[in-house]
């Protein structure tokens, strides 16, 4: 195959639907977190003061035996950090012209999401 013939509107393309999976998983993370926050929002305007046991009572909220504000957390909470790996991974990507450095980049990115999500865990389901 010739230069000419991978140019142009026919260009030969590594991998059938490159990016479709992400671009999914970045638009339902964002709902994830949007429905959170509709969740946070109306439980502050439905609490009757705002300190610090009302704050614990809205993440240690429990439907029976399921600890649902936890769960709703943890799920936003794990949305956040997907989502945030798939922008900033798409940023090295396009703008770390150096495979080393964006390598480096990618694995502190990697090393810092699961830090905080170990953190998150530790003070969330420590309460």
């Amino acid at each position: 195959m010739t230069t000419q013939q991978r140019l142009g509107t026919k260009r030969l393309v590594v991998g059938a639907h490159y990016g479709t999976l992400d671009f999914i998983v970045q638009r339902c993370t964002a709902i994830i977190m949007a429905i959170y926050t509709l969740i946070l929002f109306f439980g502050f305007l439905f609490s009757s003061e705002m300190n610090f046991e009302a704050w614990q009572h809205l993440f240690t909220f429990h439907l029976g035996v399921l600890p649902v504000g936890q769960l709703l957390a943890t799920l936003a909470f794990f949305s956040v950090a997907w989502h945030a790996w798939i922008g900033v991974r798409d940023i090295w990507m396009d703008y770390v012209t150096s495979a080393g450095l964006r390598l480096f980049l990618q694995v502190l990115t990697v090393l810092w999401l699961v830090g905080s999500i170990i953190y998150f865990a530790k003070v969330l389901w420590s309460l």
